[in-house]
């Protein structure tokens, strides 16, 4: 049995033994790690539950939409045959689905549309597919502009940025929602005669060009704020005392810089951008038919909503579900990149 003598003098000897011995590479204080701003970003995003889950959703959406063509061969059916003409027991005397439901089975998954009797299932998937196409293509041009006259306005600033200022209100001036309706059958008149269908790339062509003519003004305010914020820092003068010229500065020292605020406003900008591309099918001047589309399938929807309230229930869940990932999306890239702000 071991006294109490003896142990305090093994915890003695013990403590004499550390004191004594040379101090190894655990004694040593570690070496931050250092880490990328990518990194940093990306380690914060992984924590964000809400924004992973809204990647998920929103890859998922982009996947299926591309791969429509593929999805529609394999499930055998299109979005342009009438199915209801060629077998007309699919709908009832006042042309609605007959079977219960909108017409939902183990044949037409999401039922078929009243009247002409497509297939509501790859009607959504190619409505999904043009429409969010389309928007990634504006929200691309409207990105570029916006940076172009941002970056423009806040470093040369004087004349240029005054100017600039000026163009960027008359633009925000516009009323942009009745300029849509009127600028569409405008544009669409100038590559096509009245007297011919236009085809449906035309009518894409158009709604990119009046979508981006309009959209570009809040991406070149964030950016020119981000670009006087940095244009008088030490790295902007030392590049500027070296000899560099403004080309250089631009491209090396504030694009790099500005990114962040970029990529948080396109992710903001392209649901509001898809919004608009439905809203111009709505009213009959974007998509129209047989051009499948989410807003004319709304369009469509609001008119037989009463006899056949499902044809509305999953593209109208579709589009909920698509915007709401998107924007929490939007807010936990921006999180991401500024941990400072808050939600």
């Amino acid at each position: 049995m071991t006294s109490p003598i003896e142990l305090e003098g093994a915890e003695a000897s013990s403590a004499l033994d550390k004191e004594s011995a040379p101090k190894g590479d655990a004694d040593k204080p570690k070496e931050p790690v250092g880490q990328k701003p990518g990194q940093l970003m990306w380690a914060r995003f992984k924590r964000d539950r809400a924004g992973v889950i809204s990647a998920c959703v929103v890859l998922f959406f982009l996947v299926i939409s591309a791969a429509a063509p593929l999805v529609s061969k394999v499930y055998g059916k299109d979005p342009y045959t009438l199915y209801g003409q060629e077998r007309p027991e699919l709908l009832d005397m006042f042309t609605m689905p007959a079977a219960p439901f909108g017409g939902i089975d183990g044949e037409f998954w999401f039922g078929i549309e009243p009247g002409l009797g497509r297939d509501v299932f790859t009607q959504l998937l190619y409505g999904m597919r043009n429409s969010i196409a389309t928007a990634l293509a504006a929200t691309l041009i409207m990105t570029i502009l916006g940076v172009l006259v941002g970056l423009t306005g806040g470093y040369f600033g004087g004349k240029a940025d005054y100017w600039l200022g000026r163009v960027t209100d008359f633009f925000m001036a516009l009323p942009s929602q009745l300029f849509f309706v009127a600028a569409m059958p405008v544009i669409t008149t100038v590559f096509v005669a009245p007297d011919k269908e236009t085809p449906t790339y035309v009518r894409a062509c158009a709604i990119i060009i009046v979508l981006s003519f309009l959209g570009w003004m809040s991406m070149a305010r964030i950016v020119r704020g981000a670009t006087l914020s940095l244009r008088d820092r030490e790295f902007v003068e030392a590049a500027r005392i070296s000899g560099a010229s403004p080309w250089r500065i631009i491209r090396k020292e504030l694009l790099p810089n500005i990114v962040t605020p970029t990529l948080v406003q396109a992710t903001l900008t392209l649901p509001s951008t898809i919004l608009s591309i439905a809203f111009l099918s709505f009213v009959g001047v974007g998509y129209v038919e047989p051009t499948p589309d989410w807003g004319r399938m709304f369009a469509i929807g609001a008119g037989i909503v009463e006899q056949d309230p499902y044809y509305m229930l999953f593209p109208g869940v579709a589009m909920v579900v698509f915007m709401v990932a998107f924007n929490l999306l939007g807010d936990s890239v921006r999180d991401a990149f500024d941990p400072k702000s808050s939600r």
